[in-house]
C-alpha cells in the first residue's frame, strides 16, 4: 500500500512565509539597486516610484521563460535546397529568455533581449549568463542568429503568418554585447563576488569563438561600400506604397519587423548599396570595442586581438566619422543615401478582378533623388553621443545637447522623442494601414541610452560638463515621473509614450525593455 504525504500550508504559517519571502525580495531589491540613496535626492524617496521599480524588475523576471521548438528560414530565389514552401526548419532548439511583454510578445527577440539583460545580471548574474548562453546557441554556422524567436506552437500562435519567417541575410542590432561590456568591466574593478568572477571569466572564454563569429557575420554581410561603413540589408526597393521604405526583413506592405529594431524611422528615400547607416557603424565600434576588451581581459596578445583594436580605433576616430556622418549646417550626424525629401503618398485609383475599380495609396516621387545625407534628426543622430565617440571638449558635442533640449526637436516634458518635430515625416503613416512608431513616441531603451552619455558627460572634464548635468537630471526626472505617473494610472509599464501628454501607448504590460526606469532610477549606466 502507497501513501501520499501532502503539505499544505496555509493561514498563519502561509502569512508568516510571505512575508518572510517579501522582505527577502525587499532587501535584495535595496542591495542590486541602492534605490534609497539615488532617488532621496531628486524625489525625496518617492515610495510611489519604488513600487514601480519593484513592478519592473519582478514582471520582468516573471517573464522568463523556456521555450522549444523549430524556426521557420526563408529561402532565397536563388537557393537549390528543395522544400514545398518558401521555407526550411532550422535545428530544434531550446532558448531560456526573457521577453518584452508576457500577453502581447511572449517570446524572444535579439536586440531587446541585451536591454533585459542590463537589468537582470544586476539582479542574478548567473541567470543573465544562461540566457547570454542560449541565444549564442541558436547561432548557424555562418554567425547568424534569427531575430525573432518564434519557437513551438504556442508562440506560433500569437504571431501573424507574414511575421514567422527569418531572413537569414538580415540582421538585428548586437545588444547582447552592452551587457558583455558590462561583465568585463565588472571583472576588471572587481564588482563581482570570487566565485561570480570565475564564473563570468570561464564563460566569456568559452563563448569568445561565438561572439567573434557574430562579430564576423556582420563585418562581412552588412558592411557598406565605403571603408568603415555598414548599412542593415534588406530594405525593399521596390516598393511604390510605403512613404519612406523601411529597413524590412519582408517585402510584404504592412510590416513593422524590421531589421534595424528602429521600424519605420526614415532612412534614404531610395535604397542602394551606397547607402551609410549611423547606428549600425556604432553597434559595430560597441561590438569590437568588447571583443578587444575581452582579449584584453585574459591577455591574449594575438593577431585577432590586434584586428578588433584596430576597428575599434577605426569606427571611433572623430575626424572620419565626421567625414561620412556629420552635416554642420544641421550641428547633427545623419544616415547618407539616395535620397529626396519630396516624396508623398497620393490615392491612385487601379482596377482589380473583372476591372472592378479601387482606390490605394501609392508612393510619388517629384524630385529625382541624390546622394547625400538624410536630414532627419532623432535617436539615429544621437548614436555617436550615445557611444561617448564625441570628445567631451568639442564644439559638436554642444550642438547634441542643443538638439536634446530643444523643445521644438526632440525636447518634451516625458522624455526624448523619438523624431524631431521639425522633420518632414514627424508622425506620418508610412503606409495607409501603417501609423506611426518611431516617428515621434517617447521609447524607454533610447532615452536610457541617452542618458548614460549625458551621465558620462557629467563625470568627464569639459566646458559642457554643467550643461550636460542639468539636462541629464531635468531629463531624467521627467522620465521617471512620466512612468511612474502612467503605471499608478493604469497599472502598466507601456511600450511607448506619447509625446504631446506623456500617455502610455502601444503594449501594456510591456516590462521589456520600458523596464530600464528601474536603471534611471538607480543611475545604474556603463562605465566602461
Amino acid at each position: 500500500m502507497c501513501f501520499s504525504v501532502k503539505w499544505v500550508v496555509s493561514g498563519t504559517s502561509l502569512t508568516s512565509l510571505l512575508k518572510e519571502k517579501q522582505h527577502d525580495f525587499d532587501a535584495k531589491f535595496e542591495r542590486c539597486f541602492n534605490l534609497a540613496e539615488k532617488l532621496c535626492f531628486i524625489f525625496q524617496l518617492d515610495s510611489e516610484s519604488i513600487i514601480v521599480g519593484k513592478a519592473a524588475i519582478g514582471n520582468m523576471l516573471g517573464g522568463i521563460g523556456y521555450f522549444y521548438g523549430q524556426s521557420k528560414i526563408s529561402l532565397p530565389k536563388s537557393s537549390k535546397l528543395k522544400s514545398h514552401d518558401n521555407f526550411i526548419l532550422y535545428w530544434p532548439a531550446e532558448l531560456y529568455t526573457a521577453v518584452p511583454s508576457r500577453p502581447f510578445f511572449p517570446r524572444g527577440f535579439l536586440w531587446d533581449e541585451g536591454f533585459h539583460q542590463l537589468l537582470i545580471w544586476r539582479w542574478d548574474v548567473h541567470i543573465c549568463l544562461d540566457i547570454i548562453g542560449h541565444w549564442l546557441d541558436l547561432m548557424n554556422i555562418d554567425g547568424w542568429i534569427p531575430r525573432e524567436q518564434i519557437l513551438g506552437a504556442e508562440a506560433l500562435s500569437k504571431v501573424p503568418e507574414e511575421f514567422v519567417l527569418q531572413h537569414p541575410t538580415n540582421g538585428n542590432p548586437p545588444t547582447l554585447f552592452m551587457v558583455i561590456q558590462e561583465l568585463v568591466y565588472g571583472l576588471k574593478k572587481n564588482k563581482f563576488t570570487a566565485t561570480e568572477s570565475n564564473d563570468i571569466s570561464s564563460f566569456l572564454e568559452r563563448a569568445l569563438i561565438r561572439l567573434e563569429r557574430w562579430f564576423h557575420w556582420f563585418n562581412t554581410t552588412q558592411s557598406g561600400k565605403e571603408m568603415s561603413s555598414y548599412f542593415w540589408h534588406g530594405r525593399d526597393s521596390t516598393t511604390i506604397r510605403e512613404l519612406n521604405p523601411k529597413v524590412q526583413f519582408y517585402s510584404t506592405l504592412y510590416l513593422k519587423t524590421l531589421s534595424s529594431g528602429l521600424d519605420d524611422y526614415p532612412r534614404s528615400s531610395h535604397p542602394t548599396e551606397e547607402e551609410r547607416h549611423l547606428d549600425l557603424r556604432c553597434w559595430m565600434l560597441l561590438a569590437a570595442d568588447s571583443l578587444h576588451s575581452i582579449a584584453d581581459l585574459f591577455a591574449k596578445e594575438s593577431k585577432r586581438k590586434k584586428e578588433y583594436g584596430s576597428t575599434a580605433k577605426l569606427l571611433s576616430d572623430f575626424e572620419i566619422l565626421n567625414q561620412m556622418h556629420f552635416d554642420p549646417a544641421y550641428g547633427a550626424y545623419f544616415d547618407y543615401g539616395n535620397h529626396t525629401e519630396k516624396v508623398r503618398l497620393s490615392w491612385k485609383e487601379t482596377k482589380v478582378g473583372n476591372n472592378y475599380p479601387t482606390r490605394e495609396l501609392v508612393r510619388e516621387v517629384l524630385e529625382k533623388p541624390e546622394l547625400r545625407f538624410v536630414p532627419h534628426i532623432g535617436y539615429v543622430s544621437l548614436f555617436p553621443f550615445m557611444e561617448k565617440i564625441i570628445p567631451p571638449e568639442s564644439w559638436i558635442l554642444e550642438k547634441q545637447l542643443d538638439l536634446i533640449s530643444n523643445k521644438s526637436i526632440l525636447w518634451t516634458d516625458y522624455g526624448l522623442r523619438s523624431l524631431a518635430k521639425t522633420s518632414s515625416i514627424y508622425m506620418k503613416r508610412n503606409t495607409e494601414h501603417d501609423p506611426p512608431y518611431w516617428r515621434g513616441p517617447i521609447w524607454m531603451n533610447m532615452n536610457y541610452r541617452i542618458l548614460s552619455a549625458l551621465h558620462h558627460y557629467t563625470q568627464v572634464n569639459g566646458p559642457y560638463r554643467d550643461r550636460a548635468k542639468a539636462i541629464y537630471d531635468e531629463l531624467r526626472s521627467n522620465l521617471i515621473r512620466n512612468v511612474v505617473s502612467n503605471y499608478h494610472q493604469t497599472g502598466f509599464l507601456w511600450e511607448q509614450y506619447d509625446q504631446k501628454k506623456g500617455k502610455g501607448k502601444g503594449a501594456r504590460v510591456f516590462t521589456g525593455w520600458t523596464s530600464l526606469v528601474l536603471l534611471m532610477m538607480a543611475e545604474g549606466y556603463s562605465e566602461s
